[in-house]
């Protein structure tokens, strides 16, 4: 498996999605992942650039992820 075959299914779905900003909580991201989110999510974050997307804030309390489109250029 490749590096960034672990979240590959969410950051396509992230991809395709297509809004500018947007939040999932970490059940909705477990059920389009195929397993629930864990600390290695911190380590993988950065693959999601490759997609024109990067994490915003993560809240622990609300259990959500807040995804935005990156900046082009």
């Amino acid at each position: 498996m490749s590096s960034s075959g672990k979240y590959e299914l969410l950051w396509e779905w992230i991809r395709l999605n297509g809004s500018d900003r947007f939040k999932l909580t970490f059940a909705e991201i477990e059920q389009i992942a195929g397993f629930p989110i864990d600390h290695s999510f911190l380590t993988y974050k950065k693959e999601l650039l490759k997609y024109g997307y990067r994490v915003g804030k993560i809240s622990m309390k609300e259990q959500t992820v807040l995804f935005e489109k990156a900046a082009q250029g």
